[in-house]
């Protein structure tokens, strides 16, 4: 599930083998991170052109296939496959959703450089379906929690940290031709989808981010009730990250919900409240 106390960014935002994590899941949970992270290097680092990026994702989900099925691969990426192959055999993870995964960073290639980005909000959560709730689900997976709701409520805070994400982003994700703004919610707010450089300072824009800001506390507020079915020192550690998302959203308030020219962060301050209410969270839970 992404988010941290440190924030809200890539996939540094769910625990990699912390000392919160239970010992015999350390090794499964760091290798679907370093799986995520390289596919997302691929996607998102350096200069490749696009049709190179593509290509090495194409490689990168054969090299997939071929972990799951026990042939050898490309040999690429070694560490990586080793890793998530002792992961699959161990734990049976399941394949859909680490193609899922790769589906959106392919999708992160295309759309968001040479397009205007998503039409509305429901494109948006497709597209955090394939992004951000496989993180949350392979996490559910592990610790043998299937049923419907807690993967709907996990859904629910993995789309809100991706979109927490987004919002705090804003400034240099449009510098960067990356346009997770939908084109209805930009006409709603008298904003022009297709003049990007028109988005900062344009009147419209706090009361838009005040607004999408709002809709993504609303999903984390949906999905807060799984911290309470992982168990153990994990289960707090998911407290921390429901909070600080909670939190950033906070601070985009606190800036007048400017993203565009400042990206709101979290600070040392922030912990002291972030662990008062991961507490409360856990009284609730006891009622």
């Amino acid at each position: 599930m992404r988010g941290s106390p440190q924030g809200v960014d890539h996939y540094e935002n769910f625990p990699v083998a912390s000392w919160l994590c239970p010992p015999h899941l350390r090794a499964p949970v760091a290798a679907i991170y370093g799986f995520a992270r390289t596919a997302d290097d691929i996607a998102d680092e350096g200069d490749a052109p696009a049709a190179q990026r593509l290509a090495d994702l194409s490689v990168y989900r054969d090299d997939l296939a071929d972990c799951f099925s026990g042939r050898p691969g490309s040999g690429r990426w070694p560490a990586v496959f080793a890793a998530l192959g002792e992961a699959v055999r161990s734990f049976s993870l399941p394949h859909a959703l680490l193609a899922d995964l790769l589906d959106a960073f392919e999708q992160d290639v295309v759309k968001s450089r040479d397009s205007a980005g998503y039409a509305n909000r429901a494109e948006l959560l497709d597209y955090c379906r394939r992004s951000a709730n496989p993180v949350g689900r392979l996490l559910l997976h592990l610790y043998g929690i299937a049923d419907d709701k807690a993967q709907a409520q996990s859904d629910a805070v993995c789309t809100a940290l991706q979109l927490i994400n987004f919002w705090q982003d804003l400034g240099s994700d449009v510098a960067r031709r990356r346009y997770y703004l939908p084109t209805e919610d930009l006409i709603a707010h008298g904003m022009d989808p297709d003049q990007p450089a028109s988005w900062p300072g344009d009147r419209g824009a706090p009361r838009l981010i005040a607004d999408l800001s709002s809709w993504a506390r609303s999903l984390m507020d949906r999905g807060a009730g799984i911290v309470h079915r992982v168990p153990g020192r994990a289960g707090w550690e998911l407290r921390l990250v429901v909070q600080g998302g909670l939190r950033v959203l906070d601070r985009i308030e606190a800036i007048g919900f400017d993203t565009f020219s400042g990206r709101p962060a979290l600070r040392a301050s922030d912990l002291p409240p972030m662990l008062w209410r991961s507490v409360r969270m856990g009284q609730s839970a006891a009622r």
